[in-house]
Protein backbone atom coordinates (compact mmCIF):
# COMPACT_ATOMS: atom_id res chain seq x y z
CA UNK A 1 0.00 0.00 0.00
CA UNK A 2 1.53 3.29 -1.57
CA UNK A 3 1.72 6.54 1.37
CA UNK A 4 -1.14 8.29 -0.37
CA UNK A 5 -2.94 5.14 0.19
CA UNK A 6 -2.36 4.70 3.67
CA UNK A 7 -3.13 8.09 4.71
CA UNK A 8 -6.61 7.64 2.76
CA UNK A 9 -7.42 4.86 4.67
CA UNK A 10 -6.20 6.41 8.36
CA UNK A 11 -8.48 9.57 7.88
CA UNK A 12 -11.44 7.21 6.75
CA UNK A 13 -11.16 5.12 10.07
CA UNK A 14 -10.36 8.42 12.16
CA UNK A 15 -13.95 9.57 10.16
CA UNK A 16 -15.47 6.95 11.17
CA UNK A 17 -14.42 6.58 14.87
CA UNK A 18 -15.79 10.04 15.31
CA UNK A 19 -19.33 8.88 13.54
CA UNK A 20 -19.66 6.20 15.94
CA UNK A 21 -18.50 8.36 19.12
CA UNK A 22 -21.01 10.71 18.00
CA UNK A 23 -24.09 8.02 17.23
CA UNK A 24 -22.70 6.54 20.78
CA UNK A 25 -23.29 9.94 22.45
CA UNK A 26 -27.02 10.54 20.58
CA UNK A 27 -29.89 8.85 22.44
CA UNK A 28 -27.21 8.39 25.92
CA UNK A 29 -29.33 9.20 28.82
CA UNK A 30 -27.81 11.86 30.67
CA UNK A 31 -29.17 11.65 34.46
CA UNK A 32 -26.97 14.70 35.69
CA UNK A 33 -25.58 17.74 34.64
CA UNK A 34 -23.75 19.81 37.15
CA UNK A 35 -21.91 22.97 36.18
CA UNK A 36 -19.22 24.80 38.27
CA UNK A 37 -18.94 28.22 37.84
CA UNK A 38 -15.27 29.85 38.93
CA UNK A 39 -16.48 33.32 38.74
CA UNK A 40 -14.20 36.18 37.21
CA UNK A 41 -11.28 33.06 36.86
CA UNK A 42 -8.30 33.51 34.45
CA UNK A 43 -5.73 30.15 33.53
CA UNK A 44 -2.83 32.20 35.85
CA UNK A 45 -4.90 31.58 38.78
CA UNK A 46 -5.02 27.97 38.58
CA UNK A 47 -1.18 28.10 38.05
CA UNK A 48 -1.05 30.30 41.22
CA UNK A 49 -2.74 28.06 43.52
CA UNK A 50 -1.56 24.75 41.86
CA UNK A 51 2.04 26.08 42.40
CA UNK A 52 1.09 27.42 46.43
CA UNK A 53 -0.35 24.00 47.03
CA UNK A 54 2.20 21.44 45.12
CA UNK A 55 5.39 23.73 44.45
CA UNK A 56 7.01 23.21 41.01
CA UNK A 57 5.52 19.65 41.06
CA UNK A 58 3.73 17.53 38.36
CA UNK A 59 0.74 17.49 40.33
CA UNK A 60 -2.36 19.13 39.22
CA UNK A 61 -5.55 20.47 41.00
CA UNK A 62 -8.32 18.63 41.18
CA UNK A 63 -10.76 20.18 38.37
CA UNK A 64 -7.62 20.11 35.49
CA UNK A 65 -7.80 16.46 35.56
CA UNK A 66 -11.02 16.46 34.04
CA UNK A 67 -10.94 15.06 30.39
CA UNK A 68 -12.10 17.26 28.34
CA UNK A 69 -10.22 21.00 28.07
CA UNK A 70 -11.77 23.91 25.67
CA UNK A 71 -12.23 27.92 25.82
CA UNK A 72 -14.54 29.87 25.30
CA UNK A 73 -15.28 33.65 24.24
CA UNK A 74 -17.32 35.49 26.82
CA UNK A 75 -18.70 39.02 25.00
CA UNK A 76 -22.53 40.14 26.03
CA UNK A 77 -24.98 41.70 24.00
CA UNK A 78 -23.85 44.97 24.52
CA UNK A 79 -20.01 44.73 25.25
CA UNK A 80 -16.81 43.61 24.66
CA UNK A 81 -16.56 43.09 28.50
CA UNK A 82 -19.23 40.81 30.21
CA UNK A 83 -20.53 41.07 33.79
CA UNK A 84 -21.79 38.00 35.11
CA UNK A 85 -25.30 38.59 34.36
CA UNK A 86 -24.93 38.43 31.02
CA UNK A 87 -22.16 35.77 31.13
CA UNK A 88 -24.28 33.77 33.10
CA UNK A 89 -27.67 34.18 31.03
CA UNK A 90 -25.91 32.92 28.26
CA UNK A 91 -24.83 29.78 29.61
CA UNK A 92 -28.46 29.70 31.36
CA UNK A 93 -30.81 30.01 27.76
CA UNK A 94 -27.91 30.00 24.42
CA UNK A 95 -28.72 33.89 24.01
CA UNK A 96 -26.56 36.98 24.02
CA UNK A 97 -28.08 39.48 26.54
CA UNK A 98 -27.09 42.81 27.79
CA UNK A 99 -24.73 43.33 30.80
CA UNK A 100 -26.77 43.71 33.96
CA UNK A 101 -30.07 41.19 32.20
CA UNK A 102 -30.96 38.23 34.03
CA UNK A 103 -32.31 35.82 31.42
CA UNK A 104 -34.71 38.32 30.55
CA UNK A 105 -34.31 40.65 27.16
CA UNK A 106 -35.06 44.54 28.50
CA UNK A 107 -36.00 45.98 25.37
CA UNK A 108 -38.31 42.88 23.88
CA UNK A 109 -39.22 41.47 27.61
CA UNK A 110 -38.48 37.78 26.49
CA UNK A 111 -37.78 35.70 28.94
CA UNK A 112 -36.47 32.44 27.45
CA UNK A 113 -36.32 29.26 29.25
CA UNK A 114 -33.15 28.13 31.09
CA UNK A 115 -31.26 25.02 31.20
CA UNK A 116 -32.59 24.54 35.00
CA UNK A 117 -36.03 24.92 33.76
CA UNK A 118 -35.74 22.69 30.95
CA UNK A 119 -34.46 20.14 33.51
CA UNK A 120 -37.15 20.84 35.99
CA UNK A 121 -39.90 19.96 32.94
CA UNK A 122 -37.93 16.70 32.81
CA UNK A 123 -39.00 16.02 36.34
CA UNK A 124 -35.35 16.48 37.80
CA UNK A 125 -34.59 17.94 40.74
CA UNK A 126 -32.49 21.29 40.42
CA UNK A 127 -30.11 23.00 43.24
CA UNK A 128 -28.23 26.31 43.40
CA UNK A 129 -25.39 26.79 45.60
CA UNK A 130 -22.84 29.92 46.02
CA UNK A 131 -20.76 31.56 48.06
CA UNK A 132 -22.08 34.82 47.52
CA UNK A 133 -25.63 35.67 48.59
CA UNK A 134 -27.77 32.95 46.36
CA UNK A 135 -29.55 35.36 44.23
CA UNK A 136 -26.64 37.28 43.14
CA UNK A 137 -26.22 37.29 39.03
CA UNK A 138 -24.95 33.73 38.24
CA UNK A 139 -27.18 31.20 40.38
CA UNK A 140 -30.14 34.26 39.50
CA UNK A 141 -29.39 33.65 35.90
CA UNK A 142 -30.60 30.34 35.90
CA UNK A 143 -33.56 30.35 38.44
CA UNK A 144 -34.77 33.60 37.71
CA UNK A 145 -36.28 36.77 34.78
CA UNK A 146 -35.31 39.82 35.82
CA UNK A 147 -34.43 43.18 33.98
CA UNK A 148 -32.15 43.92 36.64
CA UNK A 149 -29.27 41.82 38.77
CA UNK A 150 -29.80 44.35 41.32
CA UNK A 151 -33.71 42.92 42.02
CA UNK A 152 -32.57 40.55 44.41
CA UNK A 153 -35.78 40.04 46.47
CA UNK A 154 -37.48 39.37 43.40
CA UNK A 155 -35.04 36.49 42.62
CA UNK A 156 -35.68 35.18 45.58
CA UNK A 157 -39.42 35.32 45.35
CA UNK A 158 -39.10 33.32 41.84
CA UNK A 159 -36.71 31.08 43.06
CA UNK A 160 -39.73 29.65 45.64
CA UNK A 161 -42.76 30.88 44.24
CA UNK A 162 -42.49 30.36 40.42
CA UNK A 163 -38.91 28.46 39.32
CA UNK A 164 -39.05 25.77 42.65
CA UNK A 165 -35.72 25.60 42.46
CA UNK A 166 -35.53 22.34 45.18
CA UNK A 167 -31.79 23.03 46.77
CA UNK A 168 -30.96 26.66 47.31
CA UNK A 169 -27.56 27.14 49.46
CA UNK A 170 -25.77 30.10 50.10
CA UNK A 171 -25.54 33.61 51.09
CA UNK A 172 -28.29 36.34 51.06
CA UNK A 173 -30.79 35.75 54.25
CA UNK A 174 -31.62 39.32 53.98
CA UNK A 175 -33.11 38.64 50.62
CA UNK A 176 -35.60 36.65 51.74
CA UNK A 177 -36.97 38.61 54.30
CA UNK A 178 -36.91 42.12 53.25
CA UNK A 179 -38.73 44.43 54.45
CA UNK A 180 -37.29 47.45 51.48
CA UNK A 181 -38.14 47.03 47.86
CA UNK A 182 -35.27 46.36 45.62
CA UNK A 183 -34.84 47.88 42.18
CA UNK A 184 -37.82 45.83 40.52
CA UNK A 185 -40.08 46.58 43.80
CA UNK A 186 -40.18 43.32 45.31
CA UNK A 187 -39.91 42.61 48.78
CA UNK A 188 -41.40 39.88 51.15
CA UNK A 189 -41.22 36.99 53.58
CA UNK A 190 -40.35 34.12 50.85
CA UNK A 191 -38.93 31.83 54.06
CA UNK A 192 -41.77 31.68 55.43
CA UNK A 193 -43.60 31.05 51.87
CA UNK A 194 -40.89 28.37 51.23
CA UNK A 195 -41.43 26.75 54.70
CA UNK A 196 -45.19 26.27 53.65
CA UNK A 197 -43.93 25.16 50.50
CA UNK A 198 -42.48 22.04 52.36
CA UNK A 199 -38.71 23.28 52.21
CA UNK A 200 -36.18 22.47 55.68
CA UNK A 201 -34.64 25.82 56.36
CA UNK A 202 -31.30 25.80 58.13
CA UNK A 203 -28.92 28.57 58.83
CA UNK A 204 -25.55 27.18 60.50
CA UNK A 205 -23.08 24.66 59.26
CA UNK A 206 -24.10 22.40 62.07
CA UNK A 207 -27.72 22.36 61.14
CA UNK A 208 -26.94 21.85 56.82
CA UNK A 209 -24.41 18.48 58.08
CA UNK A 210 -27.31 16.85 60.01
CA UNK A 211 -30.11 17.51 57.55
CA UNK A 212 -31.55 14.05 56.17
CA UNK A 213 -35.16 13.37 55.26
CA UNK A 214 -35.85 16.09 53.13
CA UNK A 215 -36.36 17.00 49.39
CA UNK A 216 -36.17 20.51 49.47
CA UNK A 217 -33.92 22.83 51.09
CA UNK A 218 -33.06 26.12 51.91
CA UNK A 219 -30.11 27.57 53.56
CA UNK A 220 -29.13 30.78 53.97
CA UNK A 221 -25.72 30.86 56.02
CA UNK A 222 -25.43 34.55 56.20
CA UNK A 223 -27.47 37.89 55.98
CA UNK A 224 -25.48 38.96 52.89
CA UNK A 225 -22.55 37.19 51.21
CA UNK A 226 -20.59 34.15 53.29
CA UNK A 227 -17.08 34.77 54.47
CA UNK A 228 -14.01 35.38 52.20
CA UNK A 229 -11.90 31.72 51.87
CA UNK A 230 -9.48 32.06 54.59
CA UNK A 231 -12.56 32.03 56.78
CA UNK A 232 -14.66 29.00 55.35
CA UNK A 233 -11.14 26.71 55.19
CA UNK A 234 -11.81 25.02 58.42
CA UNK A 235 -9.21 26.63 60.36
CA UNK A 236 -9.96 25.93 64.15
CA UNK A 237 -8.33 29.43 65.17
CA UNK A 238 -11.34 31.13 62.97
CA UNK A 239 -14.92 30.27 64.48
CA UNK A 240 -17.65 30.67 61.41
CA UNK A 241 -21.00 28.95 61.14
CA UNK A 242 -20.73 28.85 57.89
CA UNK A 243 -20.49 25.71 55.55
CA UNK A 244 -17.46 25.73 53.16
CA UNK A 245 -18.41 25.48 49.40
CA UNK A 246 -17.74 21.58 49.91
CA UNK A 247 -19.91 20.93 52.41
CA UNK A 248 -22.62 22.59 50.32
CA UNK A 249 -22.12 21.12 47.16
CA UNK A 250 -21.63 17.61 49.43
CA UNK A 251 -25.21 18.51 51.30
CA UNK A 252 -26.91 19.56 47.90
CA UNK A 253 -25.74 15.95 46.01
CA UNK A 254 -27.07 14.16 49.12
CA UNK A 255 -30.66 14.93 48.39
CA UNK A 256 -30.52 16.11 44.94
CA UNK A 257 -29.48 12.61 43.79
CA UNK A 258 -33.19 10.88 45.49
CA UNK A 259 -34.68 11.94 42.59
CA UNK A 260 -34.50 8.75 40.28
CA UNK A 261 -34.90 11.16 37.30
CA UNK A 262 -31.58 12.72 38.00
CA UNK A 263 -31.09 16.85 38.32
CA UNK A 264 -29.34 20.06 37.51
CA UNK A 265 -26.88 21.29 39.81
CA UNK A 266 -25.30 25.00 39.68
CA UNK A 267 -21.89 25.11 42.02
CA UNK A 268 -20.47 29.10 41.95
CA UNK A 269 -17.65 29.78 43.67
CA UNK A 270 -18.37 33.05 43.62
CA UNK A 271 -15.59 35.36 45.75
CA UNK A 272 -12.63 34.17 43.16
CA UNK A 273 -13.91 37.91 41.20
CA UNK A 274 -13.66 39.45 44.19
CA UNK A 275 -10.37 38.43 45.50
CA UNK A 276 -9.41 39.42 41.82
CA UNK A 277 -11.11 42.71 41.85
CA UNK A 278 -9.24 43.77 44.94
CA UNK A 279 -5.36 42.34 43.96
CA UNK A 280 -5.74 40.28 46.75
CA UNK A 281 -3.47 37.35 46.40
CA UNK A 282 -4.20 34.85 49.23
CA UNK A 283 -7.93 35.86 49.13
CA UNK A 284 -7.53 34.55 45.32
CA UNK A 285 -5.86 31.06 46.18
CA UNK A 286 -7.90 30.49 49.48
CA UNK A 287 -11.23 30.95 46.86
CA UNK A 288 -9.43 28.47 43.93
CA UNK A 289 -8.51 25.79 46.85
CA UNK A 290 -11.53 26.00 48.14
CA UNK A 291 -13.49 25.33 45.00
CA UNK A 292 -11.40 22.26 44.19
CA UNK A 293 -12.16 20.99 47.07
CA UNK A 294 -15.66 20.88 46.43
CA UNK A 295 -14.96 19.45 42.65
CA UNK A 296 -12.91 16.58 44.76
CA UNK A 297 -16.13 16.19 46.40
CA UNK A 298 -18.17 16.24 43.22
CA UNK A 299 -15.62 13.60 41.66
CA UNK A 300 -16.07 11.22 44.49
CA UNK A 301 -19.37 11.36 44.54
CA UNK A 302 -19.66 10.56 40.47
CA UNK A 303 -16.89 7.80 40.42
CA UNK A 304 -18.58 6.10 43.90
CA UNK A 305 -20.73 4.38 41.20
CA UNK A 306 -20.25 3.67 37.43
CA UNK A 307 -23.41 4.46 36.43
CA UNK A 308 -23.22 7.84 38.06
CA UNK A 309 -19.78 8.58 36.16
CA UNK A 310 -21.56 7.49 32.73
CA UNK A 311 -24.71 9.34 33.42
CA UNK A 312 -23.21 12.55 34.52
CA UNK A 313 -21.80 15.95 32.49
CA UNK A 314 -19.64 17.66 35.07
CA UNK A 315 -18.70 20.87 33.20
CA UNK A 316 -16.44 23.67 34.92
CA UNK A 317 -15.89 26.89 33.18
CA UNK A 318 -15.57 30.86 34.59
CA UNK A 319 -17.96 33.53 33.17
CA UNK A 320 -14.99 35.55 32.40
CA UNK A 321 -11.53 36.65 33.46
CA UNK A 322 -11.25 39.54 36.46
CA UNK A 323 -7.85 41.49 37.07
CA UNK A 324 -5.73 41.09 34.28
CA UNK A 325 -3.95 38.63 36.40
CA UNK A 326 -0.14 37.53 35.75
CA UNK A 327 2.15 35.48 37.38
CA UNK A 328 5.53 37.69 37.43
CA UNK A 329 8.01 35.48 39.48
CA UNK A 330 9.46 34.38 41.39
CA UNK A 331 12.80 34.78 38.89
CA UNK A 332 15.27 31.43 39.03
CA UNK A 333 14.88 28.67 41.48
CA UNK A 334 13.12 30.41 44.32
CA UNK A 335 9.87 27.98 45.01
CA UNK A 336 11.65 25.64 47.49
CA UNK A 337 8.58 23.53 48.12
CA UNK A 338 4.20 24.16 48.91
CA UNK A 339 3.48 27.02 50.48
CA UNK A 340 4.84 29.67 48.80
CA UNK A 341 3.52 32.87 46.81
CA UNK A 342 4.48 33.75 43.64
CA UNK A 343 5.43 37.70 42.30
CA UNK A 344 1.85 38.75 41.35
CA UNK A 345 0.92 41.39 38.29
CA UNK A 346 -2.45 43.01 37.43
CA UNK A 347 -3.82 45.17 34.48
CA UNK A 348 -6.93 45.96 35.23
CA UNK A 349 -9.47 45.96 38.61
CA UNK A 350 -12.47 45.59 36.48
CA UNK A 351 -12.93 42.28 34.37
CA UNK A 352 -11.38 41.59 30.91
CA UNK A 353 -12.33 40.34 27.81
CA UNK A 354 -10.10 37.04 27.55
CA UNK A 355 -11.67 33.92 26.52
CA UNK A 356 -11.91 31.95 29.95
CA UNK A 357 -11.12 27.92 29.78
CA UNK A 358 -13.79 24.77 30.38
CA UNK A 359 -12.99 21.82 31.93
CA UNK A 360 -15.18 18.97 31.19
CA UNK A 361 -15.90 14.90 31.33
CA UNK A 362 -19.06 12.71 31.12
CA UNK A 363 -20.86 12.44 28.14
CA UNK A 364 -21.91 14.97 25.56
CA UNK A 365 -18.15 16.83 26.94
CA UNK A 366 -16.34 15.67 24.03
CA UNK A 367 -18.00 18.72 22.17
CA UNK A 368 -16.96 21.10 25.09
CA UNK A 369 -13.10 20.39 24.24
CA UNK A 370 -12.27 23.07 21.57
CA UNK A 371 -13.26 26.78 20.88
CA UNK A 372 -16.78 27.38 21.39
CA UNK A 373 -18.52 30.13 22.11
CA UNK A 374 -20.81 30.55 25.66
CA UNK A 375 -24.26 30.27 23.59
CA UNK A 376 -22.93 27.23 22.56
CA UNK A 377 -22.94 25.50 26.20
CA UNK A 378 -26.50 25.74 26.42
CA UNK A 379 -26.82 24.37 23.40
CA UNK A 380 -24.68 21.16 24.23
CA UNK A 381 -26.84 20.99 27.68
CA UNK A 382 -29.67 20.18 26.17
CA UNK A 383 -28.83 18.50 23.60
CA UNK A 384 -27.48 16.33 26.63
CA UNK A 385 -31.04 16.61 28.48
CA UNK A 386 -32.57 15.53 24.91
CA UNK A 387 -30.33 12.57 24.19
CA UNK A 388 -29.89 13.78 21.06
CA UNK A 389 -27.05 14.39 18.85
CA UNK A 390 -25.33 18.09 19.49
CA UNK A 391 -23.75 19.73 16.10
CA UNK A 392 -22.39 23.28 16.49
CA UNK A 393 -24.66 24.97 13.56
CA UNK A 394 -27.44 24.29 16.78
CA UNK A 395 -28.77 27.76 17.57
Amino acid sequence: MNLKRMVKSVIGLVLVLGFLVSSLTAGQEVKNIIFIVPDGMGLANVTAARIYKYGLSKERLSFEMLEQIGYQSTYSEDSLVTDSAAAASAWACGQKFRNGEISFHGETGISPQTILELAKAKGKSTGLVATSTITNATPAAFGAHVKNRNCENEIAGQYIHKTGVDVILGGGKMRFNSTAQDKCGAGGDFISAAQAKGYTIVYTKEELLKVQNTNKLLGLFSEGPLAPGPKRAGDDTIKTNEPTLAEMTGSALKILEKNDNGFFLLVEASQVDWANHAHDLEYQIAEILALDQAIRVVLDWANAQSNRKSGTIIVMVPDHETGGFAIDGPLGSTISGPGQLVIAGWTSKGHTAVDTMIWSQGPYSQYLGRAIDNTDIFYIMKAALEGKEYKYTEK
